[in-house]
């Protein structure tokens, strides 16, 4: 028996050829579907999926019984589609490269990269002393492949790192130890997934037990954060920050976001560079296979959402 997988690009149309029993479609956006399309079990979205019109061609497929994502974020997938549809993400995929991107912000904003790119296009010799990275003590929220990657490449720079799960256990806090964590940490950084838990839950009170001139760093999804808390913060000079991701996405050009003081701001690139299709696509097929071979994929998509 072969199973028929719609894919959005030629490099997961050669990954997925590979894999026996399947039969691999192109589809592109905005095109009709190719012959066959309505026999597909699996799907497999766009890179970044999160456009309503790719949830609606996933849910107007007759035998769709697995949705493959090529990132981590679930949370435009889930409640869109019939129960009986498995969701599983492309966790594990793109963890080294968003753990880079938290330490070039990092880096950026203690070493001044910013002012001093400034200075150089105006012709100014700048030298001073700046702040540094080395011995900073780092809280990371969420503790999956994004947060024990991170974890992993912060610790030569002979920081303090410290990993928050929704459980306790051995080297990972639990989420109600946070209030208490937060004022004794340098910066914070979120590595969690959009759910009902995480709405919100950096707010005004949560800002305000960080301590004077932390760093916020988001790398998680634009809603983890109170926007509108989070400005009064940078307004006031008290907290800084550093933002892959913002709500609203994208983020509209009058947005106050965009002029806020101490904010390093960057269009949703954490993921997104060399190799990202490679990564996400050797992810998506080993879920796949396991698909075809009758077992459950690993990273399906549970009740945490």
């Amino acid at each position: 028996m072969t199973v028929t997988v719609l894919v959005p690009d030629d490099h997961g149309f050669a990954a997925v050829s590979r894999l026996e029993g399947a039969r691999p479609l192109r589809y592109a956006l905005g095109e009709p579907l190719p012959d066959g399309a309505d026999q597909a079990e699996v799907f497999v979205p766009t890179f970044l999926a999160n456009r309503p019109e790719i949830v609606e061609l996933a849910r107007s497929l007759p035998t769709l019984r697995l949705v493959q994502l090529l990132t981590a974020g679930a949370e435009t997938w889930v409640g869109a589609l019939p129960d009986h549809v498995m969701i599983s993400t492309g966790r594990g995929a793109h963890g080294a490269s968003t753990a880079e991107w938290t330490i070039t912000g990092l880096l950026t904003v203690y070493r001044e990269f910013t002012e001093f790119a400034f200075a150089q296009r105006e012709h100014r010799w700048t030298q001073h002393r700046t702040d540094t990275l080395h011995g900073k003590r780092i809280l990371i929220i969420g503790a999956g492949d994004l947060g024990t990657e991170l974890q992993r490449m912060l610790l030569p720079f002979d920081t303090t790192v410290e990993l928050v799960g929704t459980h306790a256990r051995e080297g990972v806090h639990g989420v109600e130890e946070i209030p208490d964590l937060l004022p004794h940490f340098d910066a914070v950084v979120l590595m969690v997934p959009v759910t009902a838990a995480t709405i919100g839950m950096v707010d005004a009170d949560f800002l305000s037990r960080m301590p004077d001139r932390a760093i916020l760093v988001n790398a998680a999804r634009g809603p983890v954060v109170r926007t509108d808390a989070l400005l009064a913060e940078l307004r006031s000079g008290r907290l800084r920050a550093i933002l892959d991701v913002t709500d609203p996405e994208p983020l509209p050009t009058d947005h106050p976001l965009w002029d806020a003081p101490g904010l390093l701001l960057t269009p949703h690139v954490g993921g997104s560079s060399s190799g990202n299709l490679r990564r996400g696509w050797s992810i998506a097929t080993a879920e796949i296979a396991r698909y075809l071979a009758g077992e459950s994929p690993r990273n399906l998509v549970n009740g945490e959402y």
